[in-house]
């Protein structure tokens, strides 16, 4: 099964909650990988795959190795059709559906972490948003207690309701912990009322204060 990890923004913290579900399932005796979309500002290696690997007790994979989870890397940290358009190289989504589909059929569970927020432009003609509409694929979403969030998490609910996309999950992430808690804990009250309301079948994680060691990305 795939499923697409998306959130408010670029700061979100995807990558940690990607990491983290990835070890509950882990936990639960699935076969679990995950993929990155596309990688902007590296070049060899996805940073944020080398996180999971971290995360997830493992080193990199044969998988990883053979870039089936990191089909796409740009070297300049900005937005994909940007990075694209700078390093003169068009992203292949004809490669990366391709590879998505060759790990699930390797694993029991595929965890796709995005780029960036749910509408950032693979290219001057397509969101993220678009791409996982014409997968099919059901979606994880990261929110959390910044300032803004409340907004942001609830004009994503508005889009995925408007196109139909389910939401499996919605992921609080309380990571690496907020100054202002009063901000943190009614962003957290009141979106888990929200999703409650608005998406009755999705289930509710708090993505608790994690002990990481910085990851680094050669």
């Amino acid at each position: 099964m795939v499923t697409f990890i998306s959130g408010v923004d670029t700061d979100a913290g995807k990558s940690i909650a990607t990491g983290w579900w990835a070890q509950q399932l882990m936990a639960s005796g699935k076969r679990v990988i995950t993929q990155k979309l596309v990688q902007t500002g590296n070049r060899d290696l996805s940073e944020d795959i080398l996180r999971h690997r971290e995360m997830m007790g493992l080193p990199l994979l044969p998988e990883d190795e053979a870039r089936l989870t990191m089909p796409e890397i740009y070297t300049y940290p900005c937005s994909p059709h940007l990075a694209a358009r700078l390093d003169n190289r068009p992203i292949n989504l004809d490669k990366i559906t391709a590879a998505t589909a060759e790990l699930n059929a390797r694993y029991d569970e595929v965890l796709l972490e995005g780029a960036g927020g749910l509408m950032v432009p693979l290219s001057d003609t397509l969101l993220t948003l678009d791409y996982v509409q014409a997968q099919g694929y059901p979606m994880i979403f990261v929110t959390g207690g910044i300032l803004g969030s409340i907004s942001h998490t609830l004009l994503a609910f508005e889009a995925l309701e408007r196109r139909d996309i389910r939401l499996t999950h919605v992921l609080y992430n309380r990571h690496p912990g907020r100054k202002n808690r009063i901000i943190d804990d009614e962003s957290c009250a009141f979106l888990q009322r929200e999703a409650a309301r608005r998406f009755p079948t999705a289930e509710w994680l708090e993505l608790p204060i994690l002990d990481l060691p910085h990851a680094s990305c050669p």
